[in-house]
Protein backbone atom coordinates (compact mmCIF):
# COMPACT_ATOMS: atom_id res chain seq x y z
CA UNK A 1 0.00 0.00 0.00
CA UNK A 2 1.58 3.61 -1.01
CA UNK A 3 -0.16 7.05 -0.02
CA UNK A 4 0.60 10.23 -1.18
CA UNK A 5 1.20 13.50 0.94
CA UNK A 6 1.10 16.70 -0.41
CA UNK A 7 4.08 19.74 0.98
CA UNK A 8 2.32 23.25 0.90
CA UNK A 9 3.72 26.42 2.10
CA UNK A 10 4.68 29.75 1.21
CA UNK A 11 7.73 30.70 -1.27
CA UNK A 12 11.16 29.93 -0.05
CA UNK A 13 10.08 28.36 3.29
CA UNK A 14 12.16 25.03 2.80
CA UNK A 15 9.20 23.26 1.01
CA UNK A 16 11.74 22.14 -2.17
CA UNK A 17 14.90 21.62 0.30
CA UNK A 18 12.81 19.57 2.11
CA UNK A 19 11.29 17.36 -1.05
CA UNK A 20 14.58 16.72 -2.16
CA UNK A 21 16.27 15.29 1.17
CA UNK A 22 13.53 13.19 1.72
CA UNK A 23 13.05 11.71 -1.84
CA UNK A 24 16.72 12.56 -2.80
CA UNK A 25 16.15 13.79 -6.15
CA UNK A 26 17.75 16.98 -7.45
CA UNK A 27 14.97 19.47 -7.61
CA UNK A 28 15.29 23.27 -8.44
CA UNK A 29 16.60 25.05 -5.06
CA UNK A 30 16.81 28.98 -5.73
CA UNK A 31 16.39 32.24 -3.55
CA UNK A 32 13.09 34.03 -5.32
CA UNK A 33 9.63 32.99 -5.42
CA UNK A 34 8.00 30.23 -7.65
CA UNK A 35 10.96 28.51 -8.56
CA UNK A 36 9.18 25.77 -8.73
CA UNK A 37 6.32 25.82 -11.19
CA UNK A 38 5.93 22.45 -11.63
CA UNK A 39 4.81 19.72 -8.75
CA UNK A 40 7.49 17.93 -8.37
CA UNK A 41 6.82 14.34 -7.58
CA UNK A 42 9.06 11.81 -5.11
CA UNK A 43 8.24 7.88 -4.21
CA UNK A 44 10.51 6.70 -1.32
CA UNK A 45 10.64 3.75 0.71
CA UNK A 46 9.06 3.88 4.20
CA UNK A 47 11.90 3.49 7.00
CA UNK A 48 11.70 0.92 9.26
CA UNK A 49 14.55 -0.76 11.54
CA UNK A 50 11.81 -3.68 12.18
CA UNK A 51 12.29 -4.80 8.52
CA UNK A 52 16.04 -5.45 8.55
CA UNK A 53 15.87 -7.34 11.61
CA UNK A 54 13.17 -9.25 10.76
CA UNK A 55 15.70 -10.01 7.41
CA UNK A 56 18.24 -11.12 9.50
CA UNK A 57 15.59 -13.92 10.76
CA UNK A 58 14.61 -14.89 8.36
CA UNK A 59 17.87 -14.82 5.50
CA UNK A 60 16.13 -13.44 3.05
CA UNK A 61 18.37 -11.86 0.58
CA UNK A 62 15.54 -8.83 -0.75
CA UNK A 63 13.64 -6.46 1.80
CA UNK A 64 10.56 -4.87 0.68
CA UNK A 65 9.13 -1.81 2.30
CA UNK A 66 6.34 0.09 1.97
CA UNK A 67 6.06 3.44 0.15
CA UNK A 68 4.76 7.37 0.56
CA UNK A 69 4.76 9.25 -2.44
CA UNK A 70 5.40 13.34 -1.60
CA UNK A 71 4.23 15.62 -3.95
CA UNK A 72 5.69 19.63 -3.87
CA UNK A 73 3.75 22.17 -5.36
CA UNK A 74 4.53 25.97 -6.23
CA UNK A 75 4.61 28.35 -3.37
CA UNK A 76 1.52 30.08 -2.68
CA UNK A 77 1.28 33.46 -1.47
CA UNK A 78 -1.40 35.39 0.25
CA UNK A 79 -4.60 36.59 -1.92
CA UNK A 80 -3.60 33.66 -4.16
CA UNK A 81 -7.22 32.93 -4.95
CA UNK A 82 -7.24 36.84 -6.36
CA UNK A 83 -4.85 35.82 -9.01
CA UNK A 84 -1.30 36.88 -6.65
CA UNK A 85 1.74 35.27 -6.97
CA UNK A 86 1.24 32.52 -9.56
CA UNK A 87 -2.64 31.79 -8.14
CA UNK A 88 -4.17 28.83 -6.70
CA UNK A 89 -4.31 26.78 -9.80
CA UNK A 90 -1.55 24.64 -8.10
CA UNK A 91 -3.45 23.24 -5.60
CA UNK A 92 -5.61 20.94 -7.87
CA UNK A 93 -2.01 19.04 -7.92
CA UNK A 94 -2.80 17.72 -4.36
CA UNK A 95 -6.14 17.20 -4.71
CA UNK A 96 -5.84 12.94 -4.94
CA UNK A 97 -3.43 13.14 -1.67
CA UNK A 98 -4.17 11.14 1.24
CA UNK A 99 -2.97 13.98 3.86
CA UNK A 100 -0.96 17.50 3.73
CA UNK A 101 2.23 18.55 5.14
CA UNK A 102 2.17 22.63 5.53
CA UNK A 103 5.91 23.30 5.47
CA UNK A 104 5.84 26.72 7.74
CA UNK A 105 9.14 28.55 7.77
CA UNK A 106 10.76 29.20 11.31
CA UNK A 107 14.26 30.16 10.26
CA UNK A 108 15.96 33.70 9.98
CA UNK A 109 18.62 33.81 6.57
CA UNK A 110 19.32 37.31 5.23
CA UNK A 111 19.90 35.71 1.86
CA UNK A 112 16.21 34.11 1.64
CA UNK A 113 14.08 36.29 1.35
CA UNK A 114 10.29 35.99 2.85
CA UNK A 115 7.48 37.19 0.97
CA UNK A 116 6.05 38.41 3.80
CA UNK A 117 8.73 40.36 5.13
CA UNK A 118 9.59 38.89 8.68
CA UNK A 119 9.42 35.45 9.65
CA UNK A 120 5.86 34.52 11.35
CA UNK A 121 5.08 31.04 10.78
CA UNK A 122 1.66 31.44 12.74
CA UNK A 123 0.90 34.66 10.75
CA UNK A 124 2.14 31.97 7.85
CA UNK A 125 0.02 29.44 8.81
CA UNK A 126 -3.38 31.61 8.62
CA UNK A 127 -2.39 32.19 5.52
CA UNK A 128 -2.12 28.74 3.84
CA UNK A 129 -4.89 27.53 6.10
CA UNK A 130 -7.39 30.07 4.39
CA UNK A 131 -6.25 29.80 1.01
CA UNK A 132 -6.74 25.88 1.19
CA UNK A 133 -10.29 27.09 2.29
CA UNK A 134 -10.82 29.44 -0.08
CA UNK A 135 -9.98 26.78 -3.09
CA UNK A 136 -12.49 24.30 -1.29
CA UNK A 137 -15.28 27.22 -1.00
CA UNK A 138 -14.51 26.99 -4.70
CA UNK A 139 -14.99 23.83 -5.45
CA UNK A 140 -18.19 23.48 -3.64
CA UNK A 141 -19.60 26.29 -5.18
CA UNK A 142 -18.97 24.87 -8.60
CA UNK A 143 -20.75 21.32 -7.29
CA UNK A 144 -23.68 22.53 -5.78
CA UNK A 145 -24.27 24.73 -9.00
CA UNK A 146 -24.16 21.64 -10.82
CA UNK A 147 -26.59 19.68 -8.07
CA UNK A 148 -28.89 22.73 -8.00
CA UNK A 149 -30.08 21.53 -11.76
CA UNK A 150 -29.91 17.99 -11.10
CA UNK A 151 -32.13 17.70 -7.78
CA UNK A 152 -34.79 19.22 -9.80
CA UNK A 153 -35.39 15.59 -10.69
CA UNK A 154 -36.89 14.80 -7.63
CA UNK A 155 -33.88 12.40 -6.36
CA UNK A 156 -33.60 12.37 -2.50
CA UNK A 157 -30.07 11.34 -2.15
CA UNK A 158 -29.34 14.18 -4.49
CA UNK A 159 -31.23 16.76 -2.43
CA UNK A 160 -29.43 15.44 0.64
CA UNK A 161 -25.89 15.87 -0.88
CA UNK A 162 -26.77 19.29 -2.07
CA UNK A 163 -28.08 20.30 1.37
CA UNK A 164 -25.29 18.72 3.16
CA UNK A 165 -22.61 20.87 0.79
CA UNK A 166 -24.28 24.14 1.26
CA UNK A 167 -24.02 23.39 4.82
CA UNK A 168 -20.01 23.17 4.03
CA UNK A 169 -20.11 25.75 1.86
CA UNK A 170 -21.62 28.70 4.99
CA UNK A 171 -19.34 27.01 7.51
CA UNK A 172 -16.36 27.51 4.49
CA UNK A 173 -17.33 30.97 4.28
CA UNK A 174 -17.17 31.92 7.52
CA UNK A 175 -13.15 30.67 7.05
CA UNK A 176 -13.66 27.19 8.99
CA UNK A 177 -12.05 23.86 7.77
CA UNK A 178 -14.37 21.66 6.43
CA UNK A 179 -12.99 18.32 8.82
CA UNK A 180 -14.10 20.54 11.56
CA UNK A 181 -17.90 20.43 11.02
CA UNK A 182 -20.24 18.13 12.78
CA UNK A 183 -21.94 16.08 10.32
CA UNK A 184 -24.27 12.57 10.22
CA UNK A 185 -22.67 9.53 8.93
CA UNK A 186 -24.18 9.75 5.56
CA UNK A 187 -23.54 13.53 5.26
CA UNK A 188 -20.09 12.97 6.11
CA UNK A 189 -19.48 9.74 3.41
CA UNK A 190 -21.04 11.93 0.99
CA UNK A 191 -18.53 14.99 1.40
CA UNK A 192 -15.95 12.46 1.41
CA UNK A 193 -16.92 11.20 -2.39
CA UNK A 194 -14.88 14.72 -2.95
CA UNK A 195 -10.93 15.56 -2.72
CA UNK A 196 -11.27 18.78 -0.17
CA UNK A 197 -8.43 19.87 0.77
CA UNK A 198 -9.53 20.82 4.34
CA UNK A 199 -11.39 17.64 5.22
CA UNK A 200 -7.31 15.87 4.56
CA UNK A 201 -5.25 15.48 8.09
CA UNK A 202 -2.99 17.97 7.98
CA UNK A 203 0.45 17.85 9.29
CA UNK A 204 2.42 21.19 10.52
CA UNK A 205 6.07 21.27 9.92
CA UNK A 206 7.83 24.18 10.71
CA UNK A 207 11.25 24.55 9.03
CA UNK A 208 13.69 25.35 11.55
CA UNK A 209 17.49 26.42 12.33
CA UNK A 210 17.03 26.11 16.50
CA UNK A 211 17.40 22.84 18.53
CA UNK A 212 13.86 21.27 18.79
CA UNK A 213 11.36 21.94 21.69
CA UNK A 214 8.83 20.79 23.68
CA UNK A 215 5.96 22.11 21.14
CA UNK A 216 5.50 19.05 18.92
CA UNK A 217 2.36 17.64 19.03
CA UNK A 218 0.41 15.13 16.98
CA UNK A 219 0.02 16.95 13.85
CA UNK A 220 3.14 19.45 14.32
CA UNK A 221 6.89 18.97 14.25
CA UNK A 222 10.08 20.72 13.91
CA UNK A 223 12.39 19.76 11.35
CA UNK A 224 15.84 21.48 9.98
CA UNK A 225 15.34 20.87 6.45
CA UNK A 226 19.03 22.18 5.85
CA UNK A 227 20.17 18.96 8.03
CA UNK A 228 18.05 16.61 6.15
CA UNK A 229 19.45 17.91 3.06
CA UNK A 230 22.95 17.30 3.98
CA UNK A 231 21.90 13.80 6.06
CA UNK A 232 20.41 12.60 2.47
CA UNK A 233 24.02 12.34 0.76
CA UNK A 234 25.65 10.21 4.14
CA UNK A 235 25.57 6.20 4.32
CA UNK A 236 22.85 5.38 7.12
CA UNK A 237 25.63 5.06 9.63
CA UNK A 238 27.11 8.49 8.93
CA UNK A 239 23.62 9.88 8.97
CA UNK A 240 22.33 8.82 12.48
CA UNK A 241 26.05 10.14 13.65
CA UNK A 242 25.85 12.94 11.97
CA UNK A 243 22.29 13.57 13.45
CA UNK A 244 23.47 12.96 16.90
CA UNK A 245 26.01 15.63 16.68
CA UNK A 246 22.88 18.04 16.62
CA UNK A 247 21.59 16.21 19.25
CA UNK A 248 18.86 14.53 16.98
CA UNK A 249 17.49 11.34 17.25
CA UNK A 250 15.84 10.45 14.68
CA UNK A 251 15.67 12.16 11.24
CA UNK A 252 12.87 14.35 9.92
CA UNK A 253 11.96 12.23 7.78
CA UNK A 254 11.29 9.19 10.14
CA UNK A 255 9.64 11.71 12.49
CA UNK A 256 7.42 13.01 9.31
CA UNK A 257 6.29 9.66 8.03
CA UNK A 258 5.46 8.27 11.77
CA UNK A 259 3.15 11.52 11.95
CA UNK A 260 1.48 10.54 8.71
CA UNK A 261 1.05 7.24 9.49
CA UNK A 262 -1.16 8.58 12.87
CA UNK A 263 -2.83 11.09 11.41
CA UNK A 264 -3.98 8.48 8.39
CA UNK A 265 -4.41 5.79 10.82
CA UNK A 266 -2.59 3.46 9.14
CA UNK A 267 0.00 0.30 10.47
CA UNK A 268 2.38 -1.66 9.62
CA UNK A 269 2.58 -5.94 9.19
CA UNK A 270 5.23 -7.96 8.31
CA UNK A 271 5.60 -11.54 6.11
CA UNK A 272 8.54 -13.29 5.35
CA UNK A 273 10.11 -16.42 3.31
CA UNK A 274 13.66 -17.48 2.22
CA UNK A 275 13.07 -15.05 -0.69
CA UNK A 276 11.97 -11.32 0.87
CA UNK A 277 10.83 -9.64 4.15
CA UNK A 278 8.07 -7.29 3.35
CA UNK A 279 6.41 -4.76 5.06
CA UNK A 280 2.97 -4.30 4.57
CA UNK A 281 0.89 -1.42 5.63
CA UNK A 282 -2.93 -1.40 6.04
CA UNK A 283 -5.84 0.97 8.34
CA UNK A 284 -5.53 0.61 11.99
CA UNK A 285 -8.51 -1.82 13.17
CA UNK A 286 -8.40 -3.85 9.79
CA UNK A 287 -8.64 -7.53 10.23
CA UNK A 288 -6.88 -9.95 9.46
CA UNK A 289 -8.82 -11.30 5.87
CA UNK A 290 -8.26 -7.38 4.91
CA UNK A 291 -4.45 -8.29 5.26
CA UNK A 292 -4.34 -11.23 3.96
CA UNK A 293 -5.82 -9.49 0.72
CA UNK A 294 -2.87 -6.90 0.74
CA UNK A 295 -0.84 -10.02 0.26
CA UNK A 296 -2.68 -11.89 -2.31
CA UNK A 297 -6.45 -11.80 -3.23
CA UNK A 298 -5.90 -15.97 -2.84
CA UNK A 299 -4.84 -15.74 0.86
CA UNK A 300 -7.91 -13.28 1.48
CA UNK A 301 -10.55 -15.98 -0.55
CA UNK A 302 -8.70 -19.04 0.55
CA UNK A 303 -8.13 -18.05 4.04
CA UNK A 304 -7.88 -20.74 6.76
CA UNK A 305 -5.96 -18.91 9.69
CA UNK A 306 -2.84 -16.98 10.03
CA UNK A 307 -0.28 -17.44 12.38
CA UNK A 308 0.75 -14.53 14.20
CA UNK A 309 3.93 -13.24 16.63
CA UNK A 310 4.65 -9.86 17.34
CA UNK A 311 8.10 -8.51 16.16
CA UNK A 312 10.03 -8.05 18.72
CA UNK A 313 9.06 -11.05 20.36
CA UNK A 314 10.66 -12.44 17.08
CA UNK A 315 13.46 -10.90 16.80
CA UNK A 316 14.39 -11.70 21.02
CA UNK A 317 13.63 -15.65 20.38
CA UNK A 318 15.88 -15.56 17.22
CA UNK A 319 14.10 -17.88 15.25
CA UNK A 320 10.73 -19.12 13.76
CA UNK A 321 10.85 -22.40 14.62
CA UNK A 322 12.10 -21.90 18.45
CA UNK A 323 9.18 -19.57 18.85
CA UNK A 324 6.72 -22.00 17.61
CA UNK A 325 8.13 -24.15 20.28
CA UNK A 326 8.24 -21.29 23.14
CA UNK A 327 4.57 -21.24 22.32
CA UNK A 328 4.80 -17.63 20.93
CA UNK A 329 3.09 -18.01 17.84
CA UNK A 330 -0.35 -18.06 17.98
CA UNK A 331 -3.40 -19.14 15.77
CA UNK A 332 -5.80 -16.41 14.79
CA UNK A 333 -9.10 -16.67 13.04
CA UNK A 334 -10.81 -14.59 10.33
CA UNK A 335 -11.99 -11.86 12.96
CA UNK A 336 -8.51 -11.36 14.29
CA UNK A 337 -7.67 -7.71 14.45
CA UNK A 338 -3.85 -6.47 12.95
CA UNK A 339 -1.79 -5.14 15.01
CA UNK A 340 0.82 -2.60 14.08
CA UNK A 341 4.17 -5.00 14.40
CA UNK A 342 2.33 -8.32 13.47
CA UNK A 343 4.32 -10.74 11.88
CA UNK A 344 1.95 -12.91 10.04
CA UNK A 345 2.15 -16.45 8.12
CA UNK A 346 -1.10 -16.95 6.24
CA UNK A 347 -2.34 -20.60 6.02
CA UNK A 348 -4.78 -21.20 3.30
CA UNK A 349 -6.55 -23.87 1.17
CA UNK A 350 -4.36 -24.51 -2.08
Amino acid sequence: MSFKVGLVGLPNVGKSTLFRAITKKQVVVENYPFCTIDPNVGTVMVPDQRLEALAKISGSKKTIGTTIEFVDIAGLVKEAHKGKGLGNKFLSHIRGVDAVVQVLRGFEDKDVSHVEGEVDWERDKKIVDLELIIADLEMVEKITEKLSREVKSGDKKTKLKLDTLEKVKEFLKEEKKIKDIELEKEEREMVEEFDFLTLKPTIYLKNTDKEKTKEETDNTLQVNAKIEDEVAELSPDEAREYLKSFGIEESGLSTLIRKCYEALSLISFFTFNDKETRAWTVERDSDVLVAAGKVHSDFRDNFIRAEVIFWRDLVDLGDWTKAREEGEIKDKGKDYIVQDGDVIFFKVNK
